[in-house]
């Protein structure tokens, strides 16, 4: 079976490899600074393996040996953001942290595929492109596929249908500058634009680039987990199973979009290597200037990173 190595046993790790052990595709290795920690919830969830049919195998551990030969890294450890703080707040101690998980990581695993949860997630995945060495196809950022899924959630909860039936797309930077693609969204087909009023659709918008903060309000201490965890593990099922699954991603531009030197959320096909390709779509002006200045405010984090 392929093997999945989970750096950060909290909650959006441990929720990770609970997603992926549903699936059964893939033995999983939590590892945490907090050794009993990551060895608690692995034994915990390994236990409940028998009760929903899997035969995926977990081990809890603080050290890197136990990951030798993984398929996929996921790194999700860092500083969470607490209420207040912006997503930015956290780049100084998380790059520190991901330089070094990424770099422990692929002695242990160097033709690991990377990917990277750690906010701010377009910055951190460049620090680990940087750590790596790697060619871009190998280090993904989790960042569209959970602001898409975001979109859609309140786009069904708004009209009353059903989920599978709305199709969302956020594209550019992780964060408020994030830009979600009305034009390009649409019901079973229907544009947004023509299946819901302005205001509301202004206010999805809004409430979509704003959702990570509302539950850290609403928790009052961490982040969030449940979604992130689930986009982690398509993007995980994706690569693993040579899925060649379109997903909005967060990557090394070189010249797509008229970007380059950054990550940034595009739509990427992922397959066994990684990222395949990158699809480009077809921006009116407003929609391009949206992009150009998320890709501005990528670049001042980016900026601001510790030399």
């Amino acid at each position: 079976m392929a093997k999945v190595t989970i750096i950060g046993a909290g909650q959006a790790g441990a929720t990770t490899a609970h997603w992926l052990a549903e699936r059964g595709i893939a033995d999983l290795v939590l590892v945490d600074i907090r050794e009993g920690v990551a060895r608690g919830k692995a034994l915990d969830l390994m236990q409940a393996m028998p009760v929903i049919g899997s035969d995926a195998e977990l081990v809890g551990t603080g050290d890197y040996e136990e990951t030798v030969g993984s398929d996929i890294v996921v790194i999700t450890a860092g500083a969470a953001r607490k209420p207040g703080m912006q997503r930015e707040d956290l780049l100084t101690i998380n790059s520190l942290i991901v330089e070094t998980t990424v770099q422990e990581s692929l002695q242990h695993s160097p033709d690991a595929v990377l990917i990277i949860l750690t906010n701010p997630l377009d910055a951190m995945s460049l620090v680990a492109l940087r750590a790596s060495g790697l060619p871009r196809e190998r280090v993904l950022g989790q960042a569209g596929i959970l602001d898409s899924a975001r979109m859609r959630c309140f786009v069904a909860m708004e009209l009353g249908v059903s989920v599978e039936n709305v199709h969302c797309y956020v594209l550019g930077g992780h964060g408020d500058s994030m830009v979600p693609l009305v034009r390009h969204s649409n019901v079973a087909g229907v544009p947004l634009v023509d299946i819901l009023p302005t205001d509301r659709l202004e206010a999805i918008v809004e409430r979509t680039r704003k959702a990570g903060g509302e539950i850290i309000s609403l928790l009052g201490t961490g982040s969030a987990y449940y979604a992130p965890g689930a986009a982690l593990a398509q993007m995980v099922e994706a690569v693993l199973l040579d899925r060649h699954r379109i997903v909005p991603a967060s990557v090394y531009l070189q010249g797509e979009y008229g970007l380059s030197g950054i990550c940034f959320g595009v739509p990427v096909q992922l397959g066994r290597g990684g990222m395949e390709r990158i699809l480009e779509l077809d921006l009116n002006p407003e929609e391009q200037q949206a992009l150009q200045a998320s890709a501005a405010y990528v670049r001042e984090t980016i900026e601001a990173l510790p030399d």
